[in-house]
């Protein structure tokens, strides 16, 4: 690869890293496998770096691979018989009250096991169109699917989310209150 065109890269894998490591985290749930899958795109993406002639796309076209490189992971035949089951600790936020904080990484401990809970096209069309942000469009261009499809899994997901949701509050309530909630 050419000094230049290595250049362009790490300035792109230093400004996509962290992006990316997020969104494989909230596909896969485990900061580890995370960063491996972070990594296995970033080393796909270097491996085709000269031949990318669309630079204007890359940030879609890294997600993709990102995408494809966990579904790739969940095929393995090792992966099917290991779950993970460790608690992500948080880091606090020290200009927040303990009682926000608190509150607050309940809520984000409870979305994210809703989200794993999901069926993995679902999670995928729910991560890259609610946590990346992208448009239905753009989603089903990094899903190789219509839009039609994104629409129906996001919907999907979105209900089996907020039944995850209410189902996992009203359990916390009970246990709190002794009472069943409203």
């Amino acid at each position: 690869m050419r000094r230049q065109d290595e250049e362009r890269f790490r300035e792109f894998a230093a400004v996509q890293a962290r992006p990316l490591r997020r969104t494989a985290y909230l596909l896969c749930g485990d900061w580890h496998l995370a960063e491996d899958l972070m990594q296995g795109a970033l080393i796909k993406m270097y491996h085709s770096w000269s031949r990318l002639e669309r630079r204007d796309q890359l940030n879609s076209y890294v997600r993709r691979v990102l995408l494809r490189t966990w579904l790739d992971e969940r095929r393995k035949p090792w992966r099917r018989s290991e779950s993970s089951c460790e608690s992500v600790p948080d880091s606090p936020d020290v200009s927040a009250e303990p009682d926000d904080i608190a509150h607050r990484m309940d809520v984000r401990s409870l979305v994210h096991e809703a989200l794993l809970t999901l069926p993995p096209r679902q999670r995928a069309t729910i991560v890259l169109r609610y946590f990346d942000d992208l448009s239905v469009a753009d989603t089903a261009a990094a899903l190789r699917c219509s839009e039609g499809n994104v629409k129906s899994q996001t919907a999907r997901g979105l209900r089996t989310l907020r039944q995850y949701i209410g189902d996992s509050e009203a359990e916390l309530t009970v246990s709190i209150t002794g009472r069943p909630a409203r």
